[in-house]
């Protein structure tokens, strides 16, 4: 691409401002500079062109012809440069929803899909803010959180966004699709035994103290089930995109329910209109599609 041949920006803000104001030095002091830096812009700026602009006579200056000309097409490049800027400076600026929510949580349900509500809410600045912790809105700059628990947190406005249960997930190639498979396959554990001996005593079995890996993050686990290392027993939430991907596969349809659950929280004060509604209605889609799904795969 050809580059283009212009005179210089500052002798053209100092021609456009003398021939506005017909004078050296009232362009000066628009422009914050000496009236000899004015006049010496525009020579050599009528030297650059060939063409004289100005006549300068003992106490006025005036436009010659080529000067006229010029300056209806130099003030029009001004004119087109300073109303599109004033149009960036006052675009709307995209307002900020603010989520918290868990590490585990966001890895495995939330990041993979916030692409879309990104997409179809393009006016809304996203931030997501991963904490253990439950975040308190009073203090902190937080518009809603995702929260695991009973649902009982007083002041917020606490919506459930479905029902949560334990199922075991492995690899497709684990080839594990029975309880006596499962019987002596390699378990993977989230933070202790607890959860796989609630689900064996659930179905009449009993759990043998195999060795199995024990990590302090239910993500962690099913991290390595994806990796082929064994069977995790996983909350629905966070391998319901694997199995629906096939990267996962449920080996017995037989699921322990849980009487905690995700939720959507913020504040009871808060504007639950706008961005707010936006996100939770989006949100209420994607569990819903998710429970159409589950119908499918727990009997």
């Amino acid at each position: 691409m050809t580059a283009r041949t212009l005179p210089s920006l500052n002798a053209l803000r100092a021609f456009e401002a003398a021939a506005r104001h017909q004078s050296f030095t009232l362009a000066a002091q628009e422009l914050h500079v000496t009236q000899g830096a004015v006049s010496h812009q525009v020579k050599a700026l009528e030297e650059e062109l060939g063409a004289v602009l100005f006549e300068r006579l003992s106490n006025q200056l005036r436009l010659t012809v080529a000067g006229q000309r010029y300056l209806v097409v130099v003030g029009d490049a001004f004119d087109r440069i300073e109303s599109g800027t004033r149009q960036l400076r006052e675009r709307p600026q995209r307002e900020r929803l603010t989520i918290s929510t868990s590490p585990n949580f966001n890895a495995k349900w939330l990041a993979p899909r916030l692409g879309g509500f990104s997409v179809r809410h393009t006016d809304l600045d996203l931030h997501v803010e991963q904490s253990e912790r439950q975040v308190n809105f009073l203090r902190e700059n937080i518009d809603l959180a995702i929260r695991y628990g009973d649902g009982s947190w007083p002041g917020l406005s606490c919506t459930r966004l479905g029902d949560e249960f334990l199922l075991p997930v492995c690899a497709p190639a684990l080839d594990v699709d029975s309880i006596v498979a499962l019987s002596t396959a390699p378990l993977l554990h989230s933070h202790d035994r607890q959860s796989w001996r609630d689900w064996f005593a659930a179905h009449g079995l009993s759990l043998d103290e195999r060795p199995g890996i024990i990590f302090n993050q239910e993500s962690a686990a099913v991290d390595a089930a994806l990796a082929g290392q064994g069977v995790a027993l996983a909350r629905s939430s966070l391998v319901v995109r694997e199995l629906q991907q096939g990267r996962l596969v449920a080996p017995v349809a037989l699921s322990l329910p849980l009487t905690q659950a995700y939720w959507l929280v913020y504040p009871l004060e808060g504007d639950a209109g706008g961005k707010i509604a936006a996100f939770s209605d989006w949100l209420r889609q994607e569990y819903e599609a998710d429970r159409q799904f589950w119908r499918g795969v727990i009997g």
